[in-house]
């Protein structure tokens, strides 16, 4: 027999299948990754790493344990060997509280990304692959909803600039890359406007089914990129980001 194809998905409530219609979780049959699971069949594992609240690097100071950060090498050694890890992050990341505008957090996806590979025991056969997602946008109606207070200000235009960042900083770290907003047609959901709803959450499992399969299907050759870029940067298990970036950035 051989080993399922390791894929964790790596999120916050978008990924953990929170639903604002009735503040609760969608169902197996409802969340992307199960549908996921589902389409992919047997021959992969989907691995479920969704927290609510959860952050690129930010540690909450409301609440404990959301810096994804803090829990990668964790996460990527428990599930090893990992074949694809699919970090989808950075809505949490717009609230006020981290007065970080779109491109510190994409500071905070670099720091997640490198780590990500400096963590050499967890892939199968030594090679990293990553998919940054970037996430679907917040609906400037959410300053009229029930999460406005604790959001604040300026979330919706934030998250708009995600796109950029992720798609750059998967170009420079030879990473794959995806964006929500172009899969997804379906709206965020008209509670708080940044959940998915249960077509969204369809849609995007649609997306992803035919993005892995052109990952973890491609011919070894093709790989290559991925490679070569892990070389170049010269990472270290500390995931060093430069004092200057890290100041430029508000990065703890």
């Amino acid at each position: 027999l051989t080993m399922k194809k390791h894929i964790i998905c790596f999120g916050d409530s978008n990924t953990h299948g929170y639903c604002a219609m009735n503040d609760g979780r969608f169902d197996e049959n409802e969340r992307w990754t199960c549908l996921l699971q589902k389409s992919l069949g047997e021959d992969y594992l989907i691995l479920e790493e969704g927290l609510s609240g959860r952050t690129t690097c930010f540690r909450d100071p409301v609440f404990e344990g959301l810096s994804g950060l803090d829990y990668l090498y964790p996460c990527l050694m428990s599930h090893e060997p990992v074949d694809l890890l699919v970090i989808m992050l950075g809505t949490n990341d717009t609230k006020e509280r981290f007065s970080a505008g779109a491109p510190a957090i994409g500071l905070g996806m670099i720091r997640l990304v490198k780590k990500a590979m400096a963590t050499t025991d967890c892939w199968r056969d030594g090679k990293p692959q990553i998919l940054i997602v970037t996430p679907q946008n917040i609906g400037k109606e959410y300053e009229h909803s029930n999460v406005a207070g604790t959001m604040g200000k300026g979330c919706a235009e934030k998250s708009q600039g995600l796109a950029a960042e992720y798609e750059r900083i998967a170009g420079q770290f030879g990473c794959y890359y995806l964006d929500a907003n172009e899969v997804v047609k379906a709206k965020p959901n008209d509670i708080d406007h940044m959940h998915l709803t249960a077509q969204g959450h369809k849609e995007l499992a649609e997306a992803l089914d035919k993005k892995i399969r052109e990952i973890l299907m491609q011919k070894p050759e093709l790989g290559v990129r991925i490679e070569a870029s892990y070389d170049k940067q010269k990472l270290s298990t500390s995931e060093d980001i430069s004092q200057n970036s890290i100041a430029a950035g508000n990065l703890e």
